[in-house]
C-alpha cells in the first residue's frame, strides 16, 4: 500500500496534484459533516472516503474505465489523512463557520478539473463532458448526505450542480482559446470555487418547486 503512495510522487502530473488535493478536501468536508452528526471515528473515514470518491467512481463506471482509487492507494491516505487532520484541528474547525463550504467549494472545483480532464481525454463530447463533471462534482456528496440522513446538498443550496456547468463551459473557453492547461485548470478550479462562494452569499439559486395549497 505504501509502495503505490510513492509510486504515486514519482510518475506524477499536475492534473493528479489537482485530484489529490480534491480528494482531502471532499474528505475533510465529509468528515466534519460525520463529526457533527458524531459518528465514531471509523464512521468519519467512511463518510469522507464516500464523500471523497463517489463522484469519481459513478463516472469511471459509466466511462468503462477502472474506477481510480482503485489503481493507487493514495486515494485512502487521503482520507486517513483528512481524518487525523479533522481530529488535530477540531476546535479550530469549529469555530469557523464556513468550514464545510470552503472545503466542499475547494473539492468541487478541482474534481470538476478532474471530471472534464478525463472524459475528454476519452474523446466524449462536450454534453457527456458536463455530465461527467458534474457527476465527479456532486454525487460523493449526494452520498454522503444520505449516509448521514440529510436532504442531498444538490436538491437545497445555491447553483450546487449548474457551478459544475459553469466550470466546464470556462475550461472549454480556455480551452478553445489554445491557453495553457495548467493555467486552464487553476481557473476553472478557482472559477467554481468563487461562483460556489457569490451564489452562497446572495442566495442565488433555481426556483424552488412546490405543490399546489
Amino acid at each position: 500500500m505504501l509502495d503505490k503512495f510513492f509510486e504515486f510522487w514519482t510518475t506524477i502530473h499536475f492534473v493528479d496534484i489537482i485530484e489529490f488535493f480534491g480528494t482531502c478536501a471532499f474528505a475533510i468536508s465529509g468528515i466534519r459533516m460525520a463529526s457533527a452528526k458524531s459518528l465514531d471515528w471509523f464512521g468519519a473515514l467512511v463518510v469522507g472516503f464516500v464523500t471523497a470518491t463517489g463522484g469519481g467512481t459513478l463516472r469511471d463506471l459509466l466511462l468503462g474505465v477502472t474506477p481510480f482509487w482503485m489503481l493507487n492507494s493514495v486515494y485512502v491516505w487521503c482520507t486517513i489523512i483528512a481524518l487525523f487532520f479533522v481530529v488535530v484541528f477540531r476546535k479550530q474547525l469549529v469555530h469557523l463557520n464556513n468550514t464545510f463550504l470552503w472545503f466542499d467549494g475547494i473539492g468541487l472545483g478541482l474534481f470538476v478539473v478532474v471530471g472534464t480532464e478525463k472524459t475528454m481525454s476519452l474523446g466524449y463530447p462536450f454534453w457527456v463532458v458536463v455530465i461527467m463533471a458534474t457527476i465527479t462534482g456532486v454525487v460523493g456528496g449526494i452520498v454522503r448526505d444520505i449516509m448521514i440522513n440529510e436532504i442531498p446538498a444538490i436538491f437545497k443550496q445555491e447553483w450546487y450542480a449548474l457551478t459544475c456547468i459553469f466550470g466546464v463551459m470556462i475550461y472549454y473557453t480556455l480551452d478553445f482559446f489554445n491557453v495553457g492547461t495548467v493555467f486552464t485548470q487553476l481557473f476553472c478550479a478557482t472559477s467554481v470555487f468563487v461562483i460556489r462562494l457569490i451564489a452562497t452569499r446572495y442566495k442565488l439559486g433555481l426556483p424552488t418547486l412546490k405543490s399546489e395549497d
